[in-house]
């Protein structure tokens, strides 16, 4: 397994999501999980699927967002599965494995977390607190850089810590790639993304 892909697991714990903590193995059937809102459900599926691709994970997904009336093909997400079994038997695949993980990120990040309908919304209604609180959670629940770096662009002209958090974000990405995978560096990725995760969703007036 290579870096990129281990590092969404070590800083899972990380993210405040407390919900992933009630739910064993983010079981779709546990009566835990269905008393989860909505957007929570969606969130620990999405994250079971990009942790551990497979079918079940894949069906289980694609059962929400059908049930949800969500707009994404799921059968889409198959070449990666594909994917996945034949780096898993083939030796050297590190860069593989990170454009794998990479593209997977993107099609899940496709998947838009529902904070950002619902910060929308407050916005339209003049609730300004309520809607930078909702962007940057729906922020947090995010996995390419890509797609963090533009919902932080844009929440800029509303919200001027975005661009200090863009910066911060850009320097954690950079001290991602150019770390090790030893358990030192392992540990001080955590804590930066742990130190980025907490300033995030600090709202600042």
């Amino acid at each position: 397994m290579s870096f990129t892909m281990i590092l969404p697991i070590i800083t899972a714990l990380i993210l405040l999501r407390i919900f992933w903590l009630r739910v064993k193995a983010a079981n779709a059937h546990n009566e835990n999980f269905k008393k989860l809102p909505s957007k929570d459900q969606l969130a620990v599926l999405k994250e079971c699927l990009l942790n551990n691709p497979s079918e079940s994970n894949l069906r289980n997904l694609g059962n929400f967002l059908k049930k949800n009336g969500l707009d994404q093909d799921v059968e889409s997400y198959r070449p990666f599965l594909k994917k996945q079994l034949e780096l898993r038997n083939k030796a050297n695949a590190l860069e593989e494995d990170n454009q794998l993980f990479e593209q997977e990120a993107d099609w899940l990040d496709q998947i838009t977390p529902p904070e950002f309908s619902e910060a929308d919304q407050e916005r339209q209604n003049g609730n300004k607190e309520a809607h930078i609180c909702l962007w940057l959670e729906g922020i947090n629940r995010l996995y390419s850089d890509k797609a963090i770096q533009e919902r932080l662009s844009s929440l800029i002209p509303h919200y001027p810590k975005a661009e200090l958090l863009a910066r911060q974000y850009t320097e954690l990405a950079e001290l991602r790639d150019n770390s090790a995978a030893d358990d030192a560096s392992l540990e001080k990725i955590r804590k930066a993304k742990d130190a980025w995760i907490q300033e995030l969703l600090n709202y600042e007036p």
